[in-house]
Order: C-alpha cells, then structure tokens, then sequence
C-alpha cells in the first residue's frame, strides 16, 4: 500500500468510528432487515465496510455472514468477537424516521445495534492494529434467531485457533452506559417439544367407544407441572410451557389426535438433561395409563450461555477502566445460540444497556443509540485486555 493509501485508509477509518457515523449504520440496516439466513445485502454492506477501513475479510464459505481478521502482524493468540446480524419476522410499529422498507420484517432485537457495534470496534482496533497482541477475528454471525447461525461459523472453521470469544446483546431494562456481566449462566438453554398423541376417535356421544386424546392431552399438561416442581432443586431453575394444543375439527367427534407443542428453559446442563429425561417419562407414562400413545419430537435450541469467569473478571475491570457501570445482570430465560461457542471455547457474553422502552421482540421495539459508541468502545477495549492478558500467560503455546 503507498503512503497516500494508507493516509486515506486511515482517515476513513477515523470517519468511520465517529459516533454518528455508527448511528448512520445503525440506522441503515434498520431499514433494510434481512431474516436469518437472507442477510445477503447486509453481507455485502458490511463487507464494504470493512473492506473501506482495510480490513481483512476472510473466506469460510458461508452464503451470509462476514468473517474478518485484524492484528496478527507479530503472532499472538486469536481471539473472536461476535454480532448476529439477522433480524426478525415482525411488523414494526415504531413510527421511527428509519423504520423497515421491508414489510413484515424489522430487527426487533437489535441486532443491527450489535452490529454496527462491532463494525465501530474493528475501526477502532483498526486504528491500533500495529500494536496488538494478537489477532482479533470478527464474526458477523447471520440466522441467530433459528439458532443455526453460531453452528454453521463454527462447521466453517471460523473457530480454529480461537482461544476465547466474547459477545454482546443490547439490555432495554439497563440505562446506558451500563455493562451487564456475570461469570456463569447468563442466559437460558432454550429447547422446543410437539407431542404428538394418538387415541382412537369415536362419536362424541358414545365416548366408551374410542380413546380420547384430548383427555390424555389434559392429564398430560397437568402433570407436566410436576417436573420442574419434583425434580429440580428449589436453588435451581427451569420452566415448562406449553405455549399450543390442537385436536379435532368437529364438535361432535373424538379426534384420533392431539398434539401439544411449548418450550424448556433451564440454566444449567444437569437440570436440563433432568427435565427433558422425566418430560419424556410423564408424557408417555401418562398418555399410556389412559390408553392413548404419545411420541415427543424435540426442536433443537441453543444450550444455557455459561460465561468464563477469567474472562467475566476481566470484563469487569474493563469496563470500570472505561468509566462504564459494570453491574451483575439477572439472568435471562431467553435463549442465544452463542452458546453454541462457548461449548468450544470459553466465552464471555454481557449485555449493554441500552434504554428502552419495550423488550426483544416487540414491533415497537427502540433502543438509545447514545449506546453504541459504549458498545463499540467495549468490544475493542476488552479484545486488546484479553489479547494481553493471553500474551502474558504464554500467548500461543496455550492455544
């Protein structure tokens, strides 16, 4: 690169790590939400960028999602920092000047705020980049909201050599300025059933006749109540819900079918093996002492997001560096494939505090975009800690 290249690189990426700037990037993916697994102009808008700043986009051969490397320059461990940058299939109903172009699409969980979060701190260790201890690898993760996306990065190999990663979600609930962190479980395993039960169907008004699978489907939902409650330890927690229940077209038949479908959440891996092991048990003992039969199907979701304590510790102190409000977090029953990271390496997911009026998922949805320079500033500041801290310790022997 000449000189004259280099002057202009750098200066775009100054322009770029602006404050207002990054609302500019806020706000333009807001307008054009992408659902998981479509984020192909997000792709492109972000690789554009990055590749503006002289950032390294690296090639895993995925269809969405951006994988960039920065430092390096002098060996070093490697270390990962994370976005999702899908959106949801929601209506929004915000009113804002930027609202979604695209009907029935908005990124109602502000994942656009995580990502031009990230993008603001690859500028920033962009300008840094001589000086760090290692390489930072970026990952704009697409489909977190299937729970897909985390797995397909790490099947890419976008995890190999990877020591730690660390990941951030927008907190409405918390002001900003305000950095949520806890070592160990953050947030919840998230695991979907459909039971599908099948009796025998008959007339409505000779009921001897047939096996009732809506009955067997209501003795079932109420001794599901009985698994959380008789099985896990009161210092621990999950929950059942059975969120659907479908049977019959007729008022005046015994359908040969029912089925239930709902969601488990638990926090820790022991619990979670323990209520699915007996959800399973009721669900067919139950359904078979009435003489019906039931299968369960399983939707596979994210495990519980336990964070490293190392790394929860080291967050803490960055954040106080910073002059950000480091403070524990209570911990969420929602679920977030990150996890799925951290079942490979250690990891470290916080939240921001963002200021807003509704929670995740809400069409009106909004955030305090004074939170992204904080978001950004933290993502940054905390790689080139945890590249030191590694450096210290024995850098790549360790790997």
């Amino acid at each position: 690169m000449t000189s004259s290249a280099a002057e202009s690189a750098a200066l775009a990426v100054q322009e770029l790590a602006a404050a207002d700037r990054l609302i500019e990037i806020r706000r333009h993916l807001h307008r054009h939400p992408e659902l998981s697994g479509e984020e192909y102009e997000t792709t492109a808008y972000i690789t554009s960028l990055l590749k503006q700043a002289g950032v390294k986009i690296i090639d895993y051969g995925l269809q969405t999602g951006v994988v960039a490397e920065i430092g390096g320059l002098s060996g070093g461990p490697v270390i990962a920092l994370r976005a999702d940058i899908d959106a949801l299939p929601v209506q929004e109903e915000t009113g804002l000047p930027y609202a979604s172009l695209h009907p029935g699409k908005m990124h109602a969980c502000g994942h656009d705020f995580h990502t031009a979060a990230l993008l603001g701190a690859a500028y920033q260790l962009k300008e840094r980049e001589s000086s760090l201890k290692g390489t930072v690898r970026l990952l704009f993760q697409p489909a977190e909201e299937k729970a897909k996306g985390a797995q397909q990065v790490i099947a890419a190999g976008a995890l190999e050599q990877v020591r730690a990663v660390i990941g951030m979600h927008n907190k409405p609930d918390l002001p900003v300025g305000t950095i949520g962190i806890k070592a160990g479980p953050l947030m919840a395993a998230a695991d979907g059933f459909a039971v599908s039960i099948r009796g025998f169907g008959s007339h409505a008004a000779v009921p001897e006749a047939g096996i009732d699978p809506i009955v067997a489907a209501s003795h079932i939902v109420t001794a599901l109540q009985s698994v959380v409650s008789r099985n896990v330890s009161s210092l621990s927690s999950a929950v059942i819900s059975v969120t659907q229940i479908h049977s019959g077209n007729s008022w005046n038949i015994i359908p040969e079918t029912a089925v239930l479908e709902g969601t488990i959440r638990s926090f820790d891996e022991a619990v979670r093996s323990t209520v699915l092991r007996r959800f399973e048990e009721v669900v067919t003992g139950v359904a078979a002492a009435l003489g019906a039969e039931a299968k369960v199907r399983w939707i596979g979701g994210p495990p519980p997001v336990i964070n490293d304590a190392l790394l929860a510790r080291l967050g803490e102190e960055t954040a106080a560096h910073l002059g950000y409000t480091p403070v524990v977090p209570v911990p969420s029953p929602a679920g977030e494939d990150f996890a799925f990271y951290q079942k490979a390496v250690p990891g470290l997911f916080v939240f921001t505090g963002t200021a807003g009026s509704r929670e995740w998922h809400h069409p009106a949805f909004e955030l305090d975009e004074a939170a992204l320079p904080v978001g950004a500033g933290f993502y940054s500041a905390l790689a080139v800690r945890v590249l030191e801290h590694y450096t210290a310790e024995g850098g790549d022997e360790h790997r």
